[in-house]
């Protein structure tokens, strides 16, 4: 019995090694590697993922709070396979030069300024801007100074109408610049702690049935920068200057108004702190805008990776940007 069945897989295999030069073979789309990057800016390192071929149209992926391009380490992937993508750390986030808070005044001002100076530097002519959370203060900045080096938004819970901000969080943000007492300073400072940022940030507008969705790598490494009483500082800093972006909001839609850049529309709608209603009150200047909300929340390419990057394919070649 031992024999016959030697013989039949002898058989087998010679039969099958016959057949295989009749197998066809299948082409498989693996994406590029990421590299990871630092280029000089004034006296700041600034640290940037970069993937994809730089022939292809760019994409500048703008992080969030209280993030860094850690948020995009799973999209970048998936862009890449089409698209050159570039995803930095802000300064004052994540591996970028962290100066002093004491002698340094973090705003937004200050963040796009290095931003712009980052994509002049590595030779970047034009590109498609994502944007999430503080992405679009830096990014609007960034488009008010040249619009036409924008060829495409792709805005991702990036607030810029006051209907995506309940009274409450626009008095949160009015009082963050106006109120200079040690209480109010105290308060901001708690928002950086790590239970603030675990459960306030990125389990905050999710319930326990799809928590698990959300990868505590994402926390982890946050935290990882914000160890210091001066790293902390540096996004109260930013909370105290959130509201001049408010007082903006009229002059960047007034540019999207006139410029009508091609822009899609990723919001996650459970976001609780940035709205959906955010996210309709863009089709008010951008009427020909794509908007998708999603059944996420406010760290939606987190919670849909594979589903804001097919849009997002879709929506770039769909505009020709390839």
């Amino acid at each position: 019995m031992r024999k016959f069945a030697l013989i039949i897989v002898v058989i087998t295999a010679f039969f099958g090694c016959q057949d295989s030069t009749k197998i066809t073979e299948k082409e498989f789309y693996l994406p590029p590697a990421t590299t990871y990057n630092y280029v000089e800016v004034d006296s700041a390192k600034l640290f940037y993922r970069e993937a994809g071929d730089k022939h292809n149209p760019t994409i500048v992926l703008l992080h969030g709070y209280p993030s860094s391009s850690h948020s995009y380490r799973n999209l970048i992937p998936m862009l890449a396979t089409r698209y050159h993508v570039i995803a930095p750390d802000n300064l004052g986030s994540g591996y970028s030069t962290h100066f002093d808070p004491s002698t340094t005044n973090y705003t937004f001002d200050l963040l796009a300024s290095y931003m712009e100076k980052l994509v002049d530097k590595l030779d970047i002519e034009n590109y498609v801007m994502y944007m999430q959370d503080f992405g679009a203060p830096v990014g609007y900045r960034m488009m008010m100074n040249n619009p036409k080096r924008v060829d495409a938004l792709i805005v991702q819970n990036a607030n810029a109408y006051l209907e995506g901000l309940t009274p409450q969080r626009q008095d949160f943000f009015r009082t963050a610049q106006t109120d200079t007492s040690t209480a109010k300073h105290d308060f901001l400072y708690s928002l950086t702690s790590k239970d603030a940022i675990i459960n306030k940030q990125y389990l905050f507008d999710l319930d326990s049935t799809n928590r698990n969705i959300q990868s505590p790598d994402a926390w982890t490494h946050d935290l990882a920068f914000l160890t210091s009483k001066k790293d902390r500082e540096i996004q109260v800093q930013l909370f105290k200057d959130y509201n001049t972006n408010l007082i903006r909001y009229p002059t960047w839609q007034k540019m999207l108004r006139e410029q009508q850049p091609k822009t899609l529309i990723a919001w996650g709608k459970k976001d609780l702190k940035f709205n959906a209603n955010g996210a309709r009150a863009y089709l008010k200047d951008l009427p020909n805008a794509e908007l998708h909300l999603l059944d996420a929340g406010h760290f939606a390419a987190e919670e849909k990776t594979s589903e804001i990057a097919t849009l997002i394919l879709k929506f770039l070649a769909k505009n020709e940007i390839e």
